[in-house]
C-alpha cells in the first residue's frame, strides 16, 4: 500500500541495500534482546509526528522500484508535509494537518481529502492504538548505521500467522525510523522502505507546503465528498475479524467512474481495520460486469488484495498481510438486506 501509505502513496527503499545481505541478517539469533516493545514503538511514532526532517526515501517491491522526497515539519501545534515523486508521472503531495492535496501538474488536476487512517512510513504505529504489543515480540539486533545515523535494529516477530514480521532500524538519537523491511514467512523481504539521505532537526519551512497551494489556478480541483456510517447502516455485517484486528474507521464515497447519465454515481464503503501496526481495507461496491471482471488475488510485495463477487456486490480485500488472513475478512462478510 503508503507502505506509503503517505495517505495511500507507496515510497521507499534503496536497492543499494543489498538483498543478499539483508535476507542474511533477517533471522534472529541467539544474541537478540527481548525489550520494550510499547516503548520504542512508541518513540518512533513520535519522532515520526513531532520532529522535523527531509530526505529521500526509496521504496522496492516484486522488483519495482521508487523514490521521493520528503519533508516533514512542525510548527506548534500544525504539521506540514511535503512529498515529490521522482519516479513515473509527476506528482506531489502536500499535508496540512488532516489536510492532503495531491496535485498532477502535467494535467492540472488537483485532488484535496482528508488523511487517511493508515500511519506513513516512517510513523509505522497508529496513534492509540496499543494492542500490537498482544501480537508481537520486538527483539533488539544490535547496531547499525544507515544513511549516515547510528541506529539500532529491530526484530519483530509475530506471535501468530496473521501478520508479517518486520526489521526495523531506528536513529540512535532522535528515535526516527530510517528503514523497515516487510519478511516473509521464510525471512524473505517482500517489501522494504527506508531513507536513503535524511538530515533531522532541520529548520521548519511551513510556507515550502502552504504556499504551491496558493496557486492552484488553471487546476481542476477534485474535492471527493465522503461521510462516516457504520457498516451495520450500510447492510453489512462480520461475523468475526482475523484475531488482533479492530475496526477503526468506516466511510462512504463516490466511487471514482463516472455516473450512470442521470446524475448519480455509484458509492463505495471502506472499512479499515488495525492490529495497532499493520491495517486491512474492506471496499464494498455495486457489481458493474465491465468493471469487474476477474476475482482472485493479486501479491505486489506484501501488499495482497483479494477481490470477489457476492450478489449484487463486488468486494475488494487489501492489506500487508497474508492472503490467508485478507480470506478470513472476506469469507466473515455477510449481507443483512
Amino acid at each position: 500500500m503508503l507502505r506509503h501509505r503517505l495517505f495511500a502513496t507507496a515510497f521507499f527503499l534503496a536497492s543499494a541495500f543489498g538483498m543478499a545481505d539483508v535476507c542474511a541478517q533477517v533471522r534472529p539469533g541467539p544474541t537478540d534482546t527481548v525489550v520494550d516493545a510499547r516503548a520504542w514503538l512508541t518513540r518512533i511514532h513520535d519522532a515520526a509526528s513531532t520532529r522535523n526532517y527531509q530526505g529521500t526515501q526509496v521504496y522496492t517491491a516484486a522488483g519495482v522500484v521508487s523514490s521521493s522526497r520528503i519533508a516533514h515539519y512542525c510548527e506548534g501545534s500544525d504539521q506540514y508535509e511535503r512529498v515529490e515523486m521522482l519516479d513515473g508521472q509527476m506528482r506531489r503531495v502536500f499535508r496540512y494537518n488532516d489536510t492532503v492535496y495531491t496535485l498532477w501538474p502535467d494535467k492540472q488536476t488537483a485532488l484535496v481529502q482528508r488523511r487517511e487512517a493508515m500511519p506513513p512510513f516512517p510513523a509505522l504505529l497508529s496513534s492509540n492504538e496499543q494492542r500490537f504489543t498482544e501480537h508481537y515480540e520486538l527483539r533488539l539486533q544490535g547496531d547499525d548505521r544507515l544513511a549516515g545515523h547510528d541506529s539500532q535494529v529491530f526484530f519483530l516477530k509475530p506471535n501468530d500467522k496473521y501478520r508479517f514480521a518486520q526489521r526495523l532500524w531506528a536513529d540512535k538519537a532522535s528515535g526516527l525510523l530510517l528503514r523497515a523491511d516487510v519478511l516473509g514467512p521464510h525471512g524473505e523481504v517482500l517489501e522494504s522502505s527506508a531513507f536513503s539521505e535524511v538530515a533531522i532537526d532541520v529548520k521548519p519551512q511551513p510556507e515550502s507546503v502552504m504556499q504551491p497551494l496558493k496557486r492552484l489556478e488553471g487546476y481542476k480541483v477534485i474535492r471527493p465528498v465522503s461521510h462516516a456510517t457504520q457498516m451495520e447502516n450500510e447492510g453489512w455485517t462480520l461475523r468475526s475479524v482475523a484475531p488482533g484486528f479492530q475496526q477503526i474507521s468506516c466511510i462512504k464515497r463516490p466511487l471514482d467512474v463516472p455516473g450512470d447519465g442521470n446524475g448519480q454515481s455509484d458509492e463505495v464503503v471502506q472499512a479499515i481495520f488495525s492490529d495497532g501496526l499493520t491495517h486491512v481495507s474492506l471496499f464494498i461496491e455495486p457489481f458493474d460486469p465491465q468493471r469487474h471482471q476477474r476475482q482472485g488475488s493479486t501479491a505486489i510485495g506484501a501488499t495482497h488484495t483479494l477481490m470477489r463477487q457476492q450478489g449484487q456486490w463486488w468486494v475488494t480485500v487489501v492489506g500487508d498481510v497474508p492472503l490467508s488472513t485478507l480470506k478470513l475478512f472476506a469469507q466473515a462478510l455477510e449481507r443483512r438486506r
